[in-house]
């Protein structure tokens, strides 16, 4: 499938620069969308600019593009104020007008860029569960203030509001291309982590550089939270994309996740690999019982034959980049 004309929305966002550099480098031609100017265009890079709330602005982007691969959307957990349109309005409507564009281009084939976000998070899931792509997250649940204070698995509200956006997009999509002639599929990856190739900064791999500087945000008496947390580097997110888009046979949605992880085990394992960082909460005891840590069922996604990085080396990549880029001493 080289040399095919493919698009990328939110070519500068971490998983979607990735993507970019590997399709480039399998003879692709890309074009990549952008709210503000980044560097790297050249003869087989053509940026242009789109905006995910204005109808037909990826008009341009996509026409007479063989495939587009939608990976532009917003995941912050803070100051959020109004979920609605900070969240919701970007992920639901960004995504139904990039399929909108993509009908009137007769794009052959679409890769959107989603969430374990929009899969896993309902009253059914225990430790004992299995979430596989056949889950679907409650949006109603999602938004229970009272659930996130009972059990802890999802942070905080801005997280939950993430959660129910992510949820509503992928509905939405599915919802739409029933009656469209139009190959859709899904990635759904937990938190992505690896090293950054734009130079800016982004919430998942913030997590581990708040870890690091001893600043971790999710609480103010320096402890970690007792909750879960997915783990997956940026380079096997891209690569599913890849994979899922040059497979003529994948269909639905496909998780892509290393490993689940509770914040305790994530922080004695950077405990173990940084010992001399002031690792937040390193120290911190336990006061409850822990949040049982479920599975997530990745099989799916080994079978269009991705062959998933270990953590240990996703953070080491990670934490090499944050230092290259001036961010950790």
């Amino acid at each position: 499938m080289a040399g095919e004309t493919v698009c990328v929305t939110g070519a500068s966002g971490l998983t979607a620069s990735w993507l970019v550099k590997l399709l480039l480098e399998r003879r692709h031609t890309v074009r990549g969308t952008f709210r503000s100017p980044v560097p790297g265009a050249n003869d087989h890079l053509k940026l242009v600019p789109a905006d995910l709330l204005e109808q037909g602005s990826f008009d341009q982007a996509v026409e007479g593009c063989d495939g587009v691969f939608h990976t532009a959307s917003l995941f912050f957990t803070k100051n959020i104020t109004d979920p609605q349109a900070q969240l919701i309005d970007p992920a639901v409507k960004g995504t139904l007008n990039v399929l909108a564009s993509c009908v009137k281009a007769h794009t052959r084939k679409v890769v959107v860029t989603s969430s374990v976000a929009a899969v896993a998070y309902t009253p059914e899931l225990k430790s004992t569960s299995v979430v596989d792509e056949s889950w679907w997250s409650d949006s109603d649940y999602c938004q229970e203030t009272s659930w996130i204070c009972q059990t802890s698995m999802i942070y905080d509200a801005g997280l939950a509001w993430y959660f129910v956006s992510k949820t509503l997009a992928e509905r939405a999509a599915w919802d739409f291309v029933k009656e469209k002639n139009l190959d859709m599929v899904f990635i759904n990856p937990s938190m992505v982590l690896g090293p950054v190739l734009q130079g800016s900064k982004n919430t998942s791999n913030d997590i581990i550089l708040d870890f690091l500087n001893g600043e971790h945000f999710l609480n103010l008496q320096h402890m970690f939270r007792n909750s879960c947390i997915g783990c997956v580097g940026v380079k096997n997110v891209a690569m599913a994309h890849i994979l899922a888009y040059e497979s003529a046979t994948a269909t639905g949605c496909y998780i892509c996740a290393e490993q689940l992880l509770h914040y305790a085990d994530l922080v004695a394992l950077l405990s173990k690999l940084y010992p001399t960082y002031p690792i937040c909460a390193k120290d911190a005891e336990e006061t409850e019982a822990r949040v049982p840590v479920f599975t997530l069922s990745a099989q799916k996604v080994k079978d269009l034959g991705l062959n998933f990085q270990p953590i240990e080396e996703v953070i080491h990549e990670t934490v090499t980049s944050f230092k290259e880029w001036g961010w950790l001493a």
